[in-house]
């Protein structure tokens, strides 16, 4: 089965339970999708990504304000830690209140559900992530968008070819190049989907790799770190314990010379 005809695996997100229920069905209805959790905090929310294989979750519909929590934003502070984490899901806020358009757009929501829910709503927001997830799915690899980058005042327009990677520091988000470092508004999970298809790879929480560009990779006592870009631009970079063999895997398996295994 293709990716545009398997049902979108979804999580919901959702304190009160009639709300919750009335959402599962609704999505239930659709037909085109399959809800594989369905829970009523954030601690329960993040360990349903934390199965293996995060149980495929590729969107999450997520209330703002959740029950027992001080943070009257709780679901997007969820959502932001969430979408540092590698692979993160897509985001559906489901909400009573669209004051919280602005916070949305800078974590690349998909779409808004206002409460109260109705079926004619619901469809059309699955209907719009299957069509990205198709349209992901049809996308060349050969091509990128440029990407615009600041310094100071004034605009950069920068080549994929001129990436090293992409760096989030204290909320910040950084992009490295053979020009030098600036500043991005995107967060690394809007980068990634921005740049779906392209040769970039998340090895840290806090580090996304432009692939073409790693020039070694080196493992030590506890700590692995790659070596990207040449000369005074070059840059070291940590990998994350659990993602080495994964990060290995990728930048050989399109190379030669190596005897697979070692």
């Amino acid at each position: 089965m293709t990716s545009e005809m398997r049902p979108l695996r979804a999580l919901v997100l959702e304190d009160e339970r009639p709300a919750r229920h009335y959402l599962v069905e609704l999505l239930h209805d659709t037909e085109k999708v399959s809800v594989v959790a369905s829970v009523a905090s954030a601690e329960q929310a993040s360990r349903a990504l934390g199965e293996e294989p995060s149980l495929g979750i590729e969107v999450a519909f997520v209330d703002v304000r959740l029950a027992g929590s001080r943070d009257e934003k709780a679901g997007l502070s969820w959502m932001r830690e969430v979408s540092e984490r590698p692979a993160p899901p897509r985001f559906v806020l489901t909400t009573a209140s669209p004051d919280h358009a602005l916070e949305g757009y800078r974590l690349g929501v998909l779409d808004y559900l206002l409460k109260p829910f109705t079926a004619e709503r619901v469809d059309q927001t699955v209907q719009r992530i299957l069509a990205q997830r198709a349209e992901g799915a049809r996308a060349p690899t050969t091509t990128a968008p440029r990407i615009v980058a600041r310094e100071g005042r004034g605009l950069v327009f920068l080549g994929l070819e001129e990436i090293l990677a992409f760096e989030s520091q204290a909320r910040l988000t950084f992009v490295h190049t053979t020009r030098g470092r600036f500043d991005l508004d995107l967060s690394l999970a809007a980068v990634e989907a921005a740049l779906a298809g392209q040769l970039l790879l998340r090895v840290h929480r806090s580090w996304v790799v432009h692939l073409p560009m790693v020039v070694g990779l080196e493992r030590g006592e506890g700590e692995t770190m790659l070596s990207v870009g040449r000369g005074t631009k070059a840059l070291a970079v940590p990998v994350a314990r659990e993602r080495v063999s994964e990060v290995r895997e990728r930048l050989v398996e399109s190379a030669i010379g190596l005897r697979r295994g070692n």
